[in-house]
């Protein structure tokens, strides 16, 4: 059995928040915000609520956009990209944070560039794994859907050979022309922590496992074959997105109850069904 964590938006981070993962008996937070909530984010009062509730900092999901200024496989933008990711890397080590999740890239991507704009970002990812190991952390790439870079294992081991202490965030709903377990096996013990959400195969959902297609126990079955031992960490958000009719606006108990019910091999329990009609990303 994994921990449980979630990604939780800097928007949402108050003790009403800290106080429903320890009572829910989630014991790991990933911290995401955009570029403008994060420079607002009180990251010691962050640090204050997770040692009150015994909550572990486990990860920061550095900020992927906007596009127009951050992108590590753009060129004309890796300058800048690294500069504030630096920050986000200082800012996160200062409350414990050891584990930043990185995009590899921005998009779309033309098939032509797709060679450069890997160079590029291999270049970004040696740099912050070099910058992030002087704090004793370390740079999760994550694999991404469509025509990003780390779209597949080829990708994402690539992007890894960047750097020896570079490893991946393995995203259960962002794979769309590789199977799940395939790419777990092919990047084997480089994955230290997950993205958990669940999907239609057509595009990314964000959608609570259960809810999608994918086949949990496969997932789990292979994450122990290949010795993975991070945390089950959920990246979706409480409320339903547009792609999805739920019953009600989810809490940390649901998550925490979906997580042991994966865990003991059961069926987990839904909450919500896709819209009708759902079309995929174009």
């Amino acid at each position: 059995m994994f921990s449980v964590g979630l990604s939780s938006c800097s928007k949402e981070l108050d003790e009403k928040l800290f106080a429903d993962y320890a009572a829910a008996g989630i014991t790991h937070m990933e911290l995401s915000a955009d570029a403008e909530d994060l420079e607002e984010l009180d990251f010691n009062e962050v640090k204050v609520m997770a040692d009150k509730y015994g909550i572990i900092l486990w990860s920061m999901h550095i900020p992927f956009s906007p596009f127009f200024f951050l992108d590590p496989s753009d060129p004309e933008k890796q300058e800048v990209t690294l500069a504030y990711f630096r920050w986000c890397i200082k800012k996160g080590v200062g409350i414990g944070v050891r584990t930043f999740v990185v995009h590899p890239s921005a998009e779309p991507i033309e098939e032509c560039d797709r060679p450069r704009r890997m160079e590029t970002a291999k270049q970004t990812l040696r740099v912050l794994a070099g910058f992030a190991k002087q704090f004793g952390a370390v740079i999760a790439v994550e694999n991404l859907p469509r025509t990003c870079l780390g779209r597949d294992s080829k990708d994402i081991l690539e992007l890894l050979s960047a750097h020896p202490d570079l490893r991946c965030c393995y995203d259960t709903n962002h794979l769309l022309s590789e199977d799940a377990v395939e790419f777990i096996h092919a990047v084997g013990d480089k994955i230290i922590t997950t993205h958990v959400s669940d999907y239609d195969f057509r595009n990314e959902r964000h959608w609570l496992p259960g809810e999608g297609k994918v086949d949990w126990q496969r997932i789990l079955t292979a994450l122990r074959e290949v010795g993975y031992n991070g945390p089950w960490l959920y990246e979706l958000g409480f409320a339903a997105p547009a792609s999805i009719k739920r019953e009600h606006r989810l809490t940390c108990a649901d998550f925490a109850r979906n997580a042991n019910k994966l865990f003991a091999g059961q069926e987990p329990t839904v909450f919500g069904t896709p819209v009708a009609g759902l079309k995929a990303w174009r």
